[in-house]
Formats: C-alpha cells, sequence, structure tokens
C-alpha cells in the first residue's frame, strides 16, 4: 500500500520531541479541525458532504483538510470524481473522547484561561494582517 500523504519537506534542524509534540496537539487547535475529525470519526466523508454539516465555504474546508492530511490524521481515497477522508489512525477516537471528558472536567478554567485567550487574540490578529 502507498502513503496517501503528501511528500514531507526537509528541514535543516530536526525538532526535538517536545516540540514535535507541541506541532501535534497545534494541528487539534483550530475548531474547525477539530469538528471535521468530529465527523470523520462518525463515518468517512467528502469535502462536500463535510461543507453541507459545517455550513463553511468548500475552499476553508479544504484548507484545513490539507492541514489534517499534511499532519498525518486523515487521508483521501478517491472515489469517482470525489475524494472521500477518513481517520488516518483510529487512535484519534479516543484522542477527541478524552479531550470531551476533560473539557467537561474543566470547561469554565479552559474558557476561562486569560493566556489561551490571549495567544487565541495574537494569532487571529497575525491571521488578519494583509499579505
Amino acid at each position: 500500500m502507498t502513503s496517501n500523504l503528501p511528500a514531507v519537506a526537509g528541514r535543516a534542524d530536526p525538532l526535538a520531541r517536545h516540540e514535535v509534540l507541541g506541532s501535534f496537539f497545534q494541528g487539534l487547535s483550530d475548531p474547525t479541525r477539530v469538528r471535521i475529525l468530529e465527523l470523520l470519526a462518525e463515518r468517512p466523508l467528502t469535502v462536500g458532504e463535510i461543507v453541507d454539516r459545517l455550513g463553511l465555504a468548500q475552499g476553508r474546508v479544504s484548507s484545513h483538510l490539507s492541514c489534517l492530511r499534511w499532519c498525518g490524521y486523515v487521508e483521501a481515497r478517491a472515489e469517482g470524481r470525489h475524494n472521500r477522508y477518513r481517520l488516518v489512525d483510529e487512535r484519534i477516537r479516543e484522542i477527541l473522547r478524552l479531550g470531551e471528558a476533560i473539557v467537561r472536567d474543566n470547561a469554565t478554567r479552559l474558557t476561562s484561561c486569560l493566556i489561551l485567550a490571549t495567544e487565541a487574540a495574537g494569532d487571529a490578529a497575525v491571521g488578519d494582517l494583509p499579505e
């Protein structure tokens, strides 16, 4: 079986374990990507099906799917004219389940964390800069 993941770009210096782990969690840090993973945990879907379920623009969903695919969370399988996306690793379902349990126990703390709010605002500000 051949890999469906894009070729990995080379780095001048390898990342440390904690940096790679941080990148793993950063892939999960966007609410839209989490919602896409939740949908794909239910069953494989096409981009059009995800667009319909989320009510987002096709380009935005495709961008998030590209990120998830690059990071190794999902893969695409051609079915006629469409690609059907699915989770690559079943442990993603467990991570989502564990995350949900932790959120239930700590929702107030998570939503009131000023450090996370500041980081999110900084990310939004950077993303809003003109090119």
